[in-house]
This record gives structure tokens, sequence and C-alpha cells, in this order.
């Protein structure tokens, strides 16, 4: 790990693919394995599930998971290229752990293997048993370079993992559950492309596939490009849909636009997805949109460090205390269910992993079912925009270095001394919240929250404020500071 700088992040290990050889591949899965076998959760013999994204690097990331897990006895199923959530359901319904090889929305020179134990996520503390696996190397397997000496036999594709997940879906809607919407799906390059336009067509929508693209795009749902935006805008134009949909390349976060082409952010889509639920606590990380306490819609809100992991074990806890449908969103939209969803004698098993299918579904039938189009839905929830960027190839130490430079133990010094760099940006500050990263409330409202990446040498923005432009700006202004440092 220390070697490679192939490092746990947010989600998974992620590092630049030229860094993830077959080796290092090989020991990370062989680590994870290893620690499931300490853990008693599993012994050799049994099933492993691997999958991936469709970045150029993937398929030879996989190779290197799949022989891992058959070195060490295991019997590795090879899912194809299928979504994030798909290979984990397919995991978590047959009890085998899962891997999926993919480095989400970043570009492609980099890449990533997320972990799943047989029922759930592997969890931070996770993480540290398996970074702490002594993991053996066969002799003559590696060259000098790290990659394998000779090639090893391709594995067969197993469609059954991608089957099981549009399944969930049409048995769970009623067949003509989005009949009279009309839906452009832009396809890009995500690995979930033709699984959603499998799905919303049969369950009755009108469905034009859009911008399909051989060619790697790190389309990003939380930090949306000029591009994406400027297409879904020129889509719209047309009139032709109620909605244009999308995920990011390993399909488990969601895209939404309304009738207009504009893309609704992640929290708010989160927002609607839950109501459409009827769920009874929300488990979200601190900078997502403050609309989810405002609406009076949920029971309990639960905040938490942002990644998936934090989630979870929010979720898990709420459950604990007894709600009923507890459910959870990140600012990205992926949606995660610790609950089963019971809806006119259906059953929606529980997934508690990021998923970007629930999401557009959510929103489409609250819309239907309210009798509202997807703007007017987003107008109903309190006035909250939120916006985010980053500033990239950004060193992660300098970053964590500026965030120090406002911790200086005395809360009154930190808040005069972030006021003499943001005060012309926000006004005065209000409060100060460390949950993650540097979280700011001013005076009047507004919020920006400083965080560096936890998946790529970035530091991120978020913003919160009453107008959708002034989020924007707030969130330009404070990087513009922020450069400043470098």
């Amino acid at each position: 790990m220390a070697r490679s700088g192939v490092a746990f992040g947010t989600s998974g290990a992620r590092g630049l693919a030229t860094a993830m050889t077959d080796s290092v591949c090989y020991a990370y899965a062989k680590g994870f394995l290893q620690y499931l076998e300490a853990i008693g959760e599993i012994r050799r013999g049994g099933r492993v599930a691997v999958g991936g994204d469709f970045r150029p690097s993937t398929s030879r990331v996989m190779a290197s998971v799949c022989r891992a897990a058959e070195d060490m006895g295991y019997r590795a199923v090879n899912c194809g290229k299928i979504p994030s959530p798909a290979v984990a359901l397919f995991g978590f319904e047959n009890g085998i752990p899962s891997i999926m090889v993919t480095g989400s929305h970043i570009p492609d020179d980099r890449n990533g293997i997320k972990f799943n134990k047989c029922a759930g996520e592997v969890l931070k503390s996770d993480e540290q048993g398996m970074g702490s696996q002594v993991v053996e190397l066969p002799e003559g397997l590696f060259g000098p370079d790290g990659n394998f000496a000779h090639a090893g036999a391709e594995h067969d594709v197993s469609p059954e993992a991608g089957e099981n997940y549009v399944t969930r879906y049409l048995n769970f809607f009623a067949p003509d559950a989005l009949q009279g919407l009309r839906v452009g799906v832009y396809q890009h390059s995500a690995v979930g492309r033709d699984v959603l336009v499998k799905i919303l067509s049969h369950l009755g929508a009108h469905v034009t596939p859009l911008g399909r693209s051989e060619t790697f795009i790190p389309v990003d749902t939380e930090a949306i490009r000029p591009e994406d935006t400027q297409l879904a805008s020129d889509w719209a134009k047309t009139g032709a849909f109620d909605a244009i949909v999308s995920a990011d390349g390993d399909s488990d976060r969601p895209l939404v636009s309304d009738e207009n082409g504009v893309w609704l952010r992640g929290d708010i889509a989160g927002i609607l997805c839950a109501r459409f639920l009827e769920a009874d606590s929300v488990s979200t990380p601190v900078s997502c949109n403050t609309a989810v306490e405002k609406c009076g819609w949920f029971r309990e809100i639960r905040r938490t460090r942002i990644g998936s992991p934090f989630v979870i074990a929010a979720m898990t806890k709420a459950t604990a205390h007894g709600a009923k449908r507890a459910v959870g969103y990140e600012a990205n939209g992926g949606f995660l269910l610790d609950s089963d969803i019971v809806k006119e004698g259906r059953k929606l098993r529980a997934l508690p992993t990021r998923d970007a299918a629930i999401v557009i579904l959510g929103v489409l039938l609250l819309a239907k079912k309210e009798g509202k189009t997807i703007s007017e839905l987003a107008a109903s929830l309190p006035s909250r925009f939120t916006a985010s960027d980053r500033l990239k190839n950004f060193d992660t130490e300098k970053s964590r270095a500026i965030l120090a430079g406002f911790a200086s133990g005395s809360e009154a010094s930190d808040k005069a001394a972030i006021q003499t760099v943001f005060g012309d940006i926000c006004g005065d500050v209000a409060g100060l919240n460390r949950t993650d990263g540097l979280r700011i409330t001013f005076a009047n409202g507004e919020i920006i929250h400083l965080r560096p990446s936890g998946n790529a040498p970035e530091f991120r923005c978020y913003a919160e404020a009453e107008t959708d432009p002034r989020a924007r700006e707030i969130t330009a202004a404070a990087l513009a500071k922020i450069s400043n440092f470098a």
C-alpha cells in the first residue's frame, strides 16, 4: 500500500491505473479474502463475484482479482461489465463476497476496487483489518513491472447478476408504472446505460437513448461538467422529454433532470426519493442540503461524515432504534436502503449500498403520483440550493494543511481567522462543524463546506444559499480564495 500509492479513500481502494499493477490488485484482493476468512465470514471453496466498469484498465484489474480468488481456492464469478449495485446485490442475495473494479466518476487514468462483504459494504473498521493482512505473492507469477509474467485464461461472463438487478425493479413496480412518461437516457460511458434503458422501457416509459460514447467520459454527478449541463439543455429544447436521466461511470450515482434539462442536485433527488419511499429515518452526510430538515417530511435525520460507509453505519443505528424505513443518500445522489420497502404487496429488498436506479425511478414516480413536472416537484421543497466544485490536481497534504490553519483550538480565534478569509463572501461566521472537513455556517444562513477529496488529489467546496446562482457564486469565490493558498 505504501509503495504503490494505491490507498483506501471514501469508497474502496483507488490510485493511478499505472500504479494498480497486477501484483498490487492481486494483493488487495487476497488481503480482502484473507480478512474475511480471519473474521469467520467465508471459507475456501465458495464463490466470489467480480464486476467492472468500462474504463480501459478495468478488464486487466478484474483478471488480477479473479486470479487471486482462484489461487486461494475460491470460484470467481465474472459478472461482466455491470453497475456496482448489481454486483453488490448479487453478493448480498447469495451470501458471498463481491468485488467491483471501478474508479467511479474520476478520470480514466485512475481506477479503483470496491469491496463488499457477504451482507454489506466494507466499512472503515474492515479496511484497517484488510490493510493489516500479510499476503504472499507466488514466486514467478509477476514480472519485474509487477504485471503477470504470463496471461491467464479468460473467464466466461455470467449474466445472472445483471439480470437479477433488472428483475429487482421489474418485480417491484407495476408494468405500466411509467406509462406516458418520455425519458431521455444520457448513456455516455456509464456501465449501466443499457440497464437503465431496459428498466425504464419495461416499466412503460418511452425511452430515447442519448449521447452514447465508446470512450470513457468522467461524468461526476456531484460536480457536473459544463458539457453535461449544455447537453441536457440542448436535448430538452426539443420538447421531447419529461426528464433526462443518467448515471456515473459505475452507475451507482444518478443524474435526473427536469423537463427543462436542468440537472437536480443529488441531495435534492435524494430527498424526493426518500419521500416517494415514505422513509421515516434519513441518514445523509453533513455536506447535503438542509432542505431535508426544513421540509418536515421525515421523523428523524442523521448527519454523518462523507462516504457511504458512514451513511450505512448511521442507517444501521436507525434500524436498531426502531426505524421501519431507514434510508440514506449522499450529495452525489447515491441512494441506500437499510430496510425492505413494501408497496401494494410487492417487496423491494434492502440494498445497503449506493444505487442510481432507485433514485431515477423514485423521482419519476413521485412526479407522476403528484401530477407535477419534475421542476414543480423540486420547487415544492424549501428554497435551499447547493453547489459544489473542486480544484483538480491539488495535493491532499496541502489541502489538510489549509484546513489545519483554521484549527487553533480556540473557536473564537478560528471564527476570526475564517472571517478574515471568507467574510467578504458571506459575512459574519455563526458556527463551525468539523464532522468532515470544515463546514462554516454564516449569520445570513449561507454555508461554505471545505474538504479534501477522499478519492483523488482534489480540494472540494460545497456551498448552500437561498438561490442557485448565489450558491454557485459562493463556491467559485471560496475556491478562488483556496487557490491563493497554493
